[in-house]
């Protein structure tokens, strides 16, 4: 029935019938009618109404159950291939890539971890595998799927 099915909707949706009724630029009293079964809805109220709620007209009129509310949210919705490691991934691999980078281009910082190493890699390769361990992390953490 349309009056239960408002009714549930803005029960859904957090709304009084205060906060109903001016979203759709009537009075309270008009959704307690509404909602009371003592009147219907024209047809700019009702389409106004299946906006608010986000649901058909079919849905607001028919025998269709509503749908469970939505939370509403501003701006764009989040993008599904954005996870919350992937942007600590990217930097992972990034700052992995940059060492790689600055390895090549800094020998003698690398020498000196080969002298003072007590490991039987020298400096060069462990730098490289610390770098690539950090790379790794990252590429993880990007396709880690949830």
């Amino acid at each position: 029935m349309l009056s239960e099915k408002i009714y549930t909707l803005r029960r859904r949706n957090g709304l009084s019938q205060e906060q109903l009724a001016e979203k759709l630029g009537v009075s309270r009293q008009a959704v307690s009618k509404w909602e009371g079964g003592l009147s219907t809805p024209e047809l700019d109220k009702l389409m106004a109404l299946s906006q608010c709620f986000g649901v058909s007209l079919d849905e607001l009129t028919g025998n269709q159950s509503a749908p469970p509310p939505t939370k509403t949210q501003e701006g764009p919705p989040p993008n599904p291939r954005s996870k919350p490691g992937s942007r600590a991934g990217v930097l992972l691999c990034a700052i992995g890539g940059a060492c790689l980078a600055l390895l090549g281009l800094l020998p003698p910082m690398a020498e000196q971890v080969s002298q003072s190493s007590t490991v039987t890699l020298n400096g060069t390769g462990i730098f490289m595998a610390l770098f690539l361990g950090m790379m790794a992390a990252g590429a993880v953490m990007i396709f880690r799927k949830r």
